[in-house]
């Protein structure tokens, strides 16, 4: 008999602050290629179809960079495909990448994920369990160094700044949640984030108020789902002198 495929495998299920969690693996009738995907409850969170502006908000922050020795925080961890983005530029000297999801940093750490064992044991990456959106607010990005700033923050976690996984991030993307976040970039330094839905003009105005130089660049990728192309933003801001 010849060697049957497994079509889909729950790879992992946890219980998490925001409700269960899983991993699981298909594979796709059309490529053959084994997608994974990351799931609240019933709601897709993330999946490797769908991974060019994941990376782009971190190589499109990391542009905006000058210098060598760059030390970056990345808000989410989800597929890894951010960090991993981050450690590609040889100028990175460290990395924290801060997830709420414990379960998450553990499935790479026991490399279920294709990009786990790669990130995880980076010398310059250290996975950090906690909410990036209250570490943001106290400007304590990095646990072991309370008030450090960094080159580049990186953030990819709420579907949009308008459609959040938690009601209580929302502070976050307000004005006053942006000077706090502020708090934790050198001048010169670079905000990145994630976003979902197209570009948000208040969202925008609100970055402004704070940040240079502020944009909102849309990421077109292909969608073979619905066959056609598909659009992400990145919005980049850069911290005043």
């Amino acid at each position: 008999m010849g060697c049957v495929s497994i079509r889909f495998e729950e790879l992992a299920y946890s219980a998490s602050p925001i409700g269960e969690i899983s991993l699981r693996r298909r594979r796709d009738p059309r490529t053959g290629d084994d997608v994974y995907e990351v799931k609240l409850g019933d709601e897709f969170l993330m999946s490797s179809m769908f991974t060019v502006a994941e990376i782009e908000v971190a190589r499109l922050a990391l542009a905006r960079v000058e210098g060598d020795e760059l030390d970056v925080a990345v808000g989410g961890l989800g597929l890894g495909y951010t960090a991993q983005a981050v450690l590609d530029d040889p100028r990175v000297r460290e990395l924290v990448v801060i997830d709420l999801l414990e379960p998450v940093i553990e499935w790479h750490r026991r490399g279920l994920l294709p990009l786990g064992e790669a990130v995880s044991s980076d010398p310059r990456c250290r996975l950090v369990g906690g909410d990036f959106f209250a570490m943001s607010a106290d400007a304590r990005l990095d646990p072991a160094a309370p008030g450090r700033r960094f080159d580049a923050v990186v953030v990819d976690i709420d579907h949009s700044p308008a459609d959040l996984l938690d009601e209580g991030n929302a502070p976050f993307y307000g004005s006053t949640g942006i000077r706090r976040l502020a708090a934790s970039i050198r001048p010169g330094g670079v905000f990145s984030l994630w976003s979902n839905d197209p570009p948000d003009a208040t969202y925008l105005a609100a970055l402004s108020e704070v940040f240079a130089d502020v944009d909102a660049q849309v990421v077109s990728f292909p969608n073979p789902l619905q066959g056609r192309p598909a659009t992400n933003t990145v919005y980049l801001a850069t911290a005043r002198d």
